[in-house]
């Protein structure tokens, strides 16, 4: 028999500055006990809705696709796309559900693998992601100060959570002539990201997994450059930027803040590699 149909759901407490597009912005989360044949639209929605199915089945729709989805599953519903669902009529959903929006919102769909080809992920065995949308709806509910952030860390968390499980499903991403190229990526990516800390090749080589030796031949090959040339063109470029942008700081304290521990030597780098000195350059700018 069917269990009573039930329908809570509770919105951001913090108000957003019309005009205002942030990041991520997590609007509105719930969870409903759906009755039997329970069907919504055809319809579209101005923010992506995303459900995950407790119990129960039901078929989504969208225009050029059908699937039957039962406990386990989540679907995305993105901005614009006209979509409609109903529950089965012997075991209705039950689904908790999060609708959110942003200027960084398709980025992260996508890197959970839910592209507009893939609105479904099947995370069975995983309950993380029900659980996650519980937690928004019961920091909304909470009405505290901190909902909104608490909301967005979790939805980061449920999305992180669906890539894992949407990954063991797919072929893997990298061809075995693409590793060297991947690699590269992320050797850069580390680089670019931890250039401000005493940063060493040998502890990105174990960040990494990898020898030494070996991230270095292939980075050189692919960039001609060595990682320490790269990273110190990265110094370099980040330090010039802030000559223009920050001039009440000292060259002492852009070369720190870029993470060269002698400002002489940032200097001579500068120079190396723009042609003149840090200060002639401010100049320049001004």
């Amino acid at each position: 028999m069917p269990k009573s149909p039930t329908y809570h759901v509770a919105s951001n407490p913090v108000l957003l500055d019309p005009g205002y597009e942030p990041e991520l912005a997590v609007l509105f989360a719930g969870e409903s006990q759906t009755r039997p044949s329970h069907r919504v639209g055809p319809k579209i929605v101005d923010y992506y809705l995303f459900h995950h199915v407790i119990s129960g089945r039901g078929t989504f729709v969208t225009e050029d696709k059908s699937a039957e989805l039962r406990g386990g599953h989540s679907f995305l519903i993105r901005p614009g796309q006209l979509v409609s669902y109903v529950s089965d009529e012997q075991e209705p959903w039950h689904y908790r559900w999060v609708a959110f929006s942003g200027k960084n919102a398709a980025n992260l769909v996508a890197e959970a693998g839910l592209g507009p080809d893939v609105p479904i992920v099947d995370s069975r065995g995983d309950k993380k992601a029900g659980e996650r949308c519980k937690k928004i709806y019961e920091a909304f509910r909470s009405r505290r100060s901190s909902a909104s952030l608490e909301a967005a860390g979790h939805l980061h968390l449920m999305l992180a959570g669906l890539q894992a499980a949407s990954e063991g499903l797919r072929p893997a991403r990298l061809r075995p002539d693409s590793h060297a190229e991947e690699l590269v990526r992320q050797i850069a990516g580390y680089l670019s990201t931890q250039y401000a800390e005493p940063v060493t090749i040998e502890a990105m080589a174990e960040a990494l997994g990898y020898n030494r030796a070996y991230l270095s031949r292939i980075f050189r090959r692919s960039t001609g450059l060595t990682p320490i040339a790269f990273l110190t063109r990265t110094r370099v470029d980040h330090g010039r930027r802030l000559l223009r942008e920050r001039p009440e700081l000292t060259i002492e304290q852009i070369a720190s803040s870029v993470g060269f521990a002698d400002s002489l030597y940032f200097s001579k780098q500068f120079r190396r590699q723009y042609g003149q000195s840090p200060s002639d350059y401010r100049t320049q700018v001004r």
